[in-house]
Formats: structure tokens, C-alpha cells, sequence
């Protein structure tokens, strides 16, 4: 829908641009990220991603949105649903399928990276001072962890919605916080839901060098969330389930993104699956600034 989750900027064709100017087309949009694609073959893409203070190794909202717009822009070789092609980014290459689900919308699926997981082994009152709460308000048994599918971001348990609520980050206060890890982001989330049928209710705090705060819907974290849901909270539940996640609730851009989560030894393989919408088409050729 038009004014929900998490908006992406998309450039097709984006072997005519720089990093410089991607770097300067990202700023422009202000988006959380943009995309940037190029055609490697008929059924291989690149894919860089910038957010508009830095490039950024993965995203998995401009993935969604990215492999939507190649579909609707007829730059895929293949006509028809289900289909398949690879995506290279600056954190591997990763495969993309595209299906039609129950509604007749087309879902995209993202192979992730297997999951990661390190101990945070900081001040848990501070953390909770940086994201303007209290230390009462994480969650009592779970763990903190910093995790990864591509991208590292804190993993924050807390108690509950009212906690996520009043939420009020510093993000300048971030690096401080994260010693071993001062370029990553914070992913809070609680166990209470909105929406009846989700797992999970997550927020997504951007470090201070992304240029912008808050994630509305963020499929990369969310693969991570994923992956956590299996190893720290409920390890015996069937692997075919997906693990739903809502998120934006709090900045009204509320989404959802779908993860499953398969045993792969002492990690897992990490798929999210999402769909998107087009919103509006820029002009052919921008005057450059």
C-alpha cells in the first residue's frame, strides 16, 4: 500500500552511474535506502545499495522492492511466476524467487545469509539510556545479541509494547554503546503483537552515519529476528511455519515481512519473503546538481 512500510528508492539500468553519483542520487531521495541495479545476465543482477550518508553491504526492503520493479519493468528474461534469477551484493550473491501468493500478489522470497550471532557484552543500562528507556524495560530473560544475515544490527528483547512505545532513541549515543560494534544498528523488539497470527513486534534504529533514524520495515533484521525466534525462544517450533514480523506501527508505516528459518549445523539458513508496491517514476534523465 501507498504510504506503508518502507519506502526504496529503485534505479534500473545503473551501470551509467558512479559510486559518487549514486551516493548523491541516495541523499536525494532521502529514502532509508536506494537501490541501484545493473544486468549481469538473463537471470543475474548487481545490486548496490546506498543509504544516504554511505553504501550499505545488503538491504532486504530495496531487495523487495528492487526485484518488484525489475518484474513490472520487463527486465527479467522470464515472462512468467514462479521465476527465479541470483542477485550479487557486497555481501555475497543471493538467490530470488518470485511466486504469486494465496491473494494473487506477487511475494518475493530472500535467501539470506546463514545467521551469526555474537554476545553483547556491554552496559545494558546504557543501552536502554541510547533507545530512552529503562533497564527495567528489557526483557528479563532473553538474551542481547548483536546478529546477522548480511548486515549486523543489535538484537534487543524487551518486555512488551508499552516499552516499544515510549521508545525515544539518541543515536549519537549508539557507537559509545556498541564498543565491539560501533557501525551497527539496534533492532528492539517484544513478544506482544498488534495484529493477531505475527510472532513478533519490532522497531529498527539506524546508526548514527545511515542518515536517517528510524526503519519502518526492515527485511534484513527481520531475517536476523528469525533466526533469534529459533534459537532463543522457541526452538521446537516446526520449521515450515514462517515467523511473521510487524513492524512500523509506532512512525504509522506498518508492514510485515514473513521469515523462515531451516537448521544449517550450529546456524541457520534464513529466507524472508515480502511484496511491494509502485508508487511513482522519476524522469528518464535528472539534471545533475
Amino acid at each position: 500500500m501507498p504510504g506503508k512500510g518502507n519506502p526504496a528508492g529503485i534505479v534500473l539500468d545503473a551501470e551509467a552511474f558512479s559510486a559518487e553519483e549514486m551516493q548523491a542520487l541516495a541523499a536525494r531521495t532521502g529514502f532509508p535506502d536506494t537501490a541501484f541495479v545493473s544486468t549481469l545476465g538473463p537471470r543475474s543482477f548487481r545490486i548496490r545499495y546506498f543509504s544516504p550518508r554511505r553504501e550499505t553491504e545488503l538491504c532486504g526492503h530495496a531487495t523487495i522492492a528492487a526485484s518488484l520493479a525489475l518484474h513490472r519493468f520487463g527486465a527479467l528474461s522470464q515472462d512468467g511466476l514462479p521465476c527465479e534469477f541470483l542477485i550479487s551484493t557486497n555481501a555475497g550473491v543471493l538467490p530470488i524467487r518470485m511466486v504469486r501468493d494465496a491473494d494473487g500478489e506477487i511475494q518475493v522470497v530472500m535467501t539470506q545469509l546463514p545467521s551469526q550471532f555474537q554476545t553483547f557484552d556491554g552496559d545494558l543500562s546504557r543501552l536502554a539510556a541510547a533507545l530512552g528507556v529503562a533497564a527495567e524495560d528489557l526483557h528479563p530473560s532473553l538474551p542481547v545479541v548483536y546478529g546477522s544475515t548480511g548486515r549486523w544490527t543489535l538484537v534487543v528483547p524487551t518486555r512488551g509494547l508499552n516499552s516499544m512505545r515510549r521508545m525515544a532513541p539518541e543515536p549519537y549515543r549508539f557507537p559509545e554503546v556498541l564498543t565491539a560494534m560501533p557501525g551497527a544498528s539496534i533492532h528492539p523488539f517484544c513478544l506482544q503483537t498488534e495484529t493477531p497470527g505475527t510472532h513478533m513486534h519490532a522497531r529498527h534504529f539506524s546508526s548514527p552515519g545511515a542518515g536517517t533514524l528510524e526503519d519502518p520495515v526492515t527485511g534484513t533484521a527481520s531475517g536476523v529476528l528469525g533466526a533469534y525466534y529459533r534459537t532463543f525462544v522457541e526452538p521446537d517450533t516446526a520449521v515450515s511455519q514462517p515467523i511473521a514480523i510487524e513492524q512500523g506501527y509506532e512512525i504509522g508505516r506498518e508492514g510485515r515481512v514473513l521469515v523462515w528459518a531451516e537448521p544449517h549445523g550450529a546456524s541457520f539458513n534464513v529466507r524472508i519473503a515480502g511484496t511491494a508496491c509502485f508508487v511513482a517514476q522519476l524522469p528518464d534523465r535528472m539534471e545533475k546538481s
